[in-house]
């Protein structure tokens, strides 16, 4: 590692930095503040104010990171109060100068570095503002280096009225002594009203030469009054201690008038009292402020609030209002979009999605991107859930109309998650964990819905998160099961293969059920491998039984979405089908709509691969969801499963066995076969065989049994 020489004024540096008497972290929340600002700006996860001692850095003001200093031989800061630009490093990996340094070998693991000297009026660098992130990323843009320069001033903005306050708090002559270096316009004003001190600051401000404007009255600058508002303003012993702040108007020489911020001072020395007052041009400021607020709150592309400005303003509502509506809005579809349009054709359509919410909700509400293709919405006030219904119904229809985007026509969804306060929770974060959990059961129903979240979702999501710590040893230690339940032909009610079906032992609860624990499992590191081993083992146990005579058996096996994500799932099956010696008309893998629906290639390949051997496609549920007709033409399908709401009602409800009639006719049309799920009763079986169904399964033939109880059922010994 390379140490840069000090600077040819390092001791003059180091005398002024002193003037600021910061020796430890500082707990002024005006700085906080900077710092979170800078944070959300540039989205890093550690942003310092860094001063450059002789021996040490000080971190005057961080977040991020745990120390409050490191030596100074270490710093990347050191470097960059050497330069008079920005010190950039995109990846410190790569950097020969730090790849070494123990800051980035260890904790805080630098990736990226950016940081800006913080230089006084003279030109002597104290420290440096900078970002630091721990990957890699590009270098700044211009805009991004704008956005630091500015975010450096009004840090040195607070750290000179730090100085200046020291200064005033010590004697009025050191307070003048600082102020002739001072980047602020200082003015001293005896008890009259006689101007007393001006500084070369005040006369760039406001245009007036020292000799035409001392010994003069400071009503000349200002509106009558000053002196006695100074005075209140200063007649307590805590004014002594603090300056007292105003915001007025003081006219130039040219006869303008300039907004400042007028920073007060009173001293008192022998019964004699003077006045300082150090004024600021508040324009150029709070242009700047307001610009870095935009940039640190709004949502770059959509002009939305961001999950920051989110986050604020539901703080703020939890404050002062009696009840208020939270929603998260997620878009249906949306990866599609990119996938063929390209990002820019997605950003499009992001922007759309935001202006249509806008439209859907009242002039105060809140509407946020809180990234990607998920939004946000609070509703301040509100406790109607039947208003939240209705606000949330239009959103999903506004969503789903047709938009043509560079010409192409862009079809896309929206689920939505509900929340009140109260009632659904007190705090920013358990409304917004509730909402999440509501908008994820309209996902997992369906999609193209709303959902209000219920105290069973939270219930469900506590087992969730337990039930993921145990399936790793649930898995090493062979806890789990597979279950099988019969499928018949209903000519003769004979076995013709079976669907297998997971269970798990576990060994305080007992036997549970899929409902209870698949929600974990998919959603975890082990479904992959946990699907892994429910190919193997049906596979394995239908081979068994088709070797002891049962020839024509055929076996069903629900996939994970999660086996498609390495894309080697026909490897795998095909190493299963050799090892267990099942042939692959024998084996049909099952996949569900929230398989079917992301319709990309890591999906098509492997199905269409087994397909071309002789494995069985079937789509579970049809019927339930919104796989349109036409995917049954992209994916290599060979059975349709009708879902067993519509079976059970089918006696009872013309619509549902209008729907049973469909599917089976849609079967009959793309020459797939057709199986009905759920058959409980005689009556519903009457009517299948007489629909032309050919094959069944439910209650009335079986529930899901262990292996050894559905040998018996096959006429072979356990």
């Amino acid at each position: 590692m390379i140490h840069l020489p000090l600077g040819i004024d390092e001791e003059k540096r180091l005398a002024v930095l002193a003037e600021y008497g910061i020796h430890s972290t500082l707990t002024e929340m005006g700085f906080n503040r900077l710092i979170h600002l800078t944070a959300n700006i540039f989205n890093v996860p550690i942003v310092l104010i860094s001063l450059i001692e002789a021996e040490r850095q000080l971190f005057a003001a961080s977040m991020g990171i745990s120390t409050c200093e490191t030596p100074r031989d270490i710093s990347f800061c050191a470097h960059a109060i050497q330069r008079s630009d920005i010190l950039v490093i995109p990846d410190t990996h790569k950097d020969p100068l730090f790849k070494d340094n123990p800051l980035v070998t260890g904790e805080p693991f630098i990736r990226f570095y950016a940081g800006i000297p913080l230089r006084t009026l003279e030109g002597h660098a104290l420290g440096t503002l900078c970002i630091i992130d721990r990957v890699a990323r590009p270098p700044l843009s211009a805009g991004d280096k704008q956005n630091m320069y500015d975010l450096a001033a009004l840090v040195m903005d607070r750290l000179e009225m730090r100085r200046l306050e020291r200064a005033r708090a010590a004697s009025q002559f050191r307070f003048e002594n600082i102020a002739q270096t001072s980047p602020d316009a200082i003015i001293c004003a005896d008890d009259i009203g006689t101007i007393t001190f001006w500084n070369s600051a005040a006369r760039k401000l406001l245009g007036y030469e020292s000799d035409e404007i001392i010994g003069q009255p400071i009503n000349r600058l200002v509106p009558d009054g000053l002196i006695a508002r100074l005075r209140r303003l200063a007649s307590d012993r805590e004014a002594l201690q603090h300056g007292g702040t105003l915001e007025l108007k003081v006219r130039a020489a040219d006869g303008n008038w300039i907004p400042v911020e007028l920073s007060a001072s009173m001293w008192v020395d022998h019964d004699h009292i003077s006045f300082g007052a150090i004024l600021r041009d508040i324009t150029e400021r709070r242009r700047n402020e307001e610009r870095l607020f935009q940039l640190a709150h709004m949502d770059h592309l959509t002009g939305l609030a961001n999950r920051t400005l989110l986050a604020s303003s539901l703080e703020q509502t939890l404050r002062d209002e009696d009840a208020a509506i939270v929603m998260l809005v997620d878009l249906d579809g949306f990866k599609d979009v990119n996938d063929n349009l390209g990002h820019a054709g997605g950003d499009a359509v992001l922007v759309d999605v935001g202006f249509k919410l806008q439209n859907c909700v009242r002039s105060g509400d809140v509407v946020a991107r809180m990234g990607g293709d998920e939004f946000a919405l609070l509703l301040p006030g509100l406790s109607d859930a039947q208003r939240a219904a209705e606000i949330a119904d239009r959103i999903i229809d506004d969503i789903s109309k047709i938009v043509t985007i560079e010409g192409q026509p862009v079809n896309i969804g929206a689920s939505v998650g509900i929340v009140l306060y109260p009632i659904h929770g007190l705090t920013n974060q358990e409304l917004l964990t509730n909402a999440d959990l509501a908008l994820y059961q309209a996902k997992a129903e369906g999609r193209h819905c709303r959902r209000f979240f219920t105290h069973e979702l939270r219930e469900l999501s506590l087992a969730k998160r337990s039930y993921q710590g145990e399936l790793g040893r649930a898995y090493s230690e062979e806890e789990f099961e597979l279950f099988y339940q019969p499928q018949v032909r209903l000519a003769d009610n004979v076995i013709v293969g079976a669907e297998a079906l997971l269970r798990w032992r576990h060994p305080v609860k007992g036997l549970l059920g899929p409902a209870a624990f698949l929600p974990a499992l998919e959603s975890g590191p082990w479904a992959e491998r946990v699907g892994e081993w429910v190919v193997l083992t049906a596979c394995r146990q239908a081979a068994d039984w088709r070797a002891r005579g049962i020839k024509d058996f055929r076996i069903g096996v629900n996939l994970f979405s999660a086996q498609f994500r390495t894309g080697t799932l026909a490897q795998q099956v095909r190493s299963v089908l050799a090892e267990t010696g099942l042939s692959p008309q024998a084996l049909e893998l099952e996949i569900t709509e929230n398989i079917i629906l992301r319709q990309d290639e890591n999906m098509l390949r492997p199905l269409r691969e087994l397909r071309a051997d002789g494995v069985g496609i079937a789509f579970d549920d049809y019927g339930t969801g919104y796989a349109s007709l036409s995917m049954l033409k992209h994916y290599p399908v060979t059975r349709l499963k009708v879902d067993q709401t519509f079976v059970r009602a089918m006696v009872d409800s013309p619509p549902d066995a209008a729907i049973v009639r469909a599917i089976l006719y849609l079967g009959s049309s793309f020459k797939m076969q057709v199986i009905a799920e759920g058959v409980e009763t005689l009556e519903q079986c009457e009517r299948l065989k007489k629909k032309g169904c050919l094959e069944a399964q439910g209650f009335l033939f079986g529930k899901p049994m262990p292996a050894r109880e559905f040998a018996l059922r096959l006429g072979l010994a356990p």
